[in-house]
């Protein structure tokens, strides 16, 4: 019987990374479908620097 790999919290926490592209990805499609707008330029808006509310910080 081979033992057990147990999985440490770094382990844990790098598998729960995700990837910037694929959440800004993922956001832009969710939207797409809401708004009717195409996904690349959803996307595009997303990934340029420009932010309306520059003060304020997400959780």
């Amino acid at each position: 019987m081979k033992p057990r790999k147990t999985r440490t919290v770094t382990t844990v926490k790098k598998s729960l990374l995700i990837d910037r592209a694929k959440l800004i990805r993922a956001v832009a499609s969710s939207t797409a479908i809401e708004t009717r707008e195409p996904v690349d330029v959803i996307e595009g808006r997303l990934k340029s620097d420009t932010r309306r509310f520059k003060q304020l910080k997400l959780a």
